[in-house]
């Protein structure tokens, strides 16, 4: 059942304005499926019979804006300013043959609800909702495979995966989500469909692999998505992790390992990514250990597996900000820190790695131990480190260049030059000096250092 209590009035209100002038409105798609499961509802989304240009009429052209007409789709904002809601309402449609894989090639106004929900990806997400009456219409069993805590296709699983090649995604990613398992005759479908979801574009796929990995268990995701063969066509390099052995200090092959660190950092999506491609570099550099039979070792895998996850960063389209964290998270993962750590040491850690990014570095290392499988303590190697920093920061220590007294308009003055690479070496040599002895962070003092550095 469905409390209305958890709609919000303002939603409320679309539905009753439409009813009120003569058209059939509901609520439709995922969030009348989060309302019947309990989970907190994202965007409330209206089917409605009125068409769109009679959605505008019935909302006025200062509450709704036409952002998918050809679609049928209108947007109607509602609330109070700033704070507007913004709630997509959209005319049951017909929709012609998808021929591209992606869209369907003819959208058609004037179909009935049943027509409508008939169309849509996954029976749980063909339930609409009509909050006058309090009456569901569900015409696929959607809630029957809600209680039975399934993903299955309305219809045919090849026809709707045909359709749109990103369905297989969203099957595996909303199953992930939810805790639920996925229909043997739709699992059985994806395989058969991949055409189709090669059409798909990098960020499509991108958008749904992200949201996978924000699952309370994103693992079991990823594992469907290997077992489907979406993982060999997303993340190909993933596939040579699997049954790759390591040594006495893991108890899983590095797949396995890396799923379980996955699993194990907080929910941040380029964290998670990360987390996922850590290891990836390690095939490509395992080799036998003489002296351990059976053992192997992996030098530099965290610099082949940065290099990696850049080309890969760049295949899924992430923005330049999220390429830069992602490789370095993979890149700095295996820093190894002793106590005779001089404070300097540490500053050129911070510096290195960037302080912004040291938390959630601290949180890919701890996943990663507990994820060995040996019951270690996860804050063995990041406990004391975490200490230093938090001292040297409380010391207002210039770790960047920009924090230093002087700047690049100081060197070329002193040194009588005009810009070029010599300054940004002068001032890299400056904060190099600065790192080992914080009270040099004045700008008379680095004034007259700057010709010594410069000669150096």
């Amino acid at each position: 059942m469905i409390d209305p209590k958890r709609i919000p009035d303002d939603v409320l209100s679309v539905c009753r304005r439409l009813a009120d002038v003569g058209f059939e409105a509901y609520l439709v798609g995922g969030c009348v499926r989060d309302l019947l499961v309990g989970r907190s509802v994202g965007d409330f989304d209206v089917a409605t019979s009125a068409r769109p240009e009679e959605i505008l009429h019935v909302f006025g052209a200062r509450f709704s804006v036409p952002t998918g007409l050809q679609h049928g789709t209108v947007t109607v904002l509602v609330g109070e300013r700033p704070r507007l809601r913004q709630v997509e309402v959209t005319t049951f449609r017909g929709e012609g043959a998808y021929l591209d894989g992606r869209h369907p090639s003819v959208v058609t106004f004037g179909a009935t609800l049943a027509e409508d929900l008939s169309r849509r990806d996954f029976t749980m997400n063909a339930i609409a909702y009509e909050p006058q009456a309090g009456a569901i219409v569900d015409l696929h069993h959607g809630q029957q495979d809600i209680a039975r805590r399934l993903v299955r296709t309305v219809g045919d699983p090849i026809q709707r995966f045909s359709e749109d090649g990103l369905r297989p995604m969203r099957a595996l990613r909303q199953a992930t989500q939810l805790g639920f398992d996925v229909d043997v005759s739709t699992l059985a479908a994806i395989p058969a469909t991949l055409d189709a979801f090669r059409k798909v574009s990098a960020e499509r796929v991108r958008d749904e692999l992200l949201k996978l990995l924000l699952a309370p268990h994103p693992s079991r995701g990823i594992e469907l998505m290997r077992q489907t063969g979406l993982l060999a066509e997303v993340l190909p390099e993933l596939l040579a992790e699997l049954g790759c052995r390591q040594n006495r200090f893991h108890q899983h092959d590095v797949y396995q390992h890396s799923l379980a660190t996955l699993d194990a950092v907080p929910a941040e999506p380029i964290l998670r990514l990360a987390a996922l491609l850590h290891d990836v570099g390690k095939p490509r550099t395992q080799t036998a250990q003489p002296s351990a039979p059976g053992e192997f070792g992996f030098f530099k895998h965290e610099s082949v597996g940065a290099e990696m996850a850049e080309a890969i960063a760049s295949r899924l389209r992430l923005s330049r900000t999220e390429t830069e964290l992602l490789v370095a998270l993979v890149a700095h993962h295996m820093f190894y820190y002793t106590p005779d750590w001089t404070d300097g040491t540490v500053r050129r850690f911070v510096n290195r790695v960037q302080a912004t990014r040291i938390p959630l570095l601290f949180s890919l290392r701890e996943a990663d131990i507990v994820s060995r499988g040996r019951g270690e303590d996860p804050e063995s190697e990041t406990r004391e480190l975490r200490a230093r920093i938090a001292r040297v920061a409380a010391e207002d220590a210039a770790l960047r260049v920009k924090d230093l007294a002087v700047d690049g308009a100081d060197v070329m003055r002193v040194m009588g030059v005009g810009p070029g690479p010599a300054v940004g070496r002068v001032l890299n040599r400056l904060l190099e000096r600065v790192l080992d002895d914080p009270t040099l962070n004045q700008k008379e003092i680095l004034e007259r250092l700057i010709p010594e550095v410069a000669a150096g």
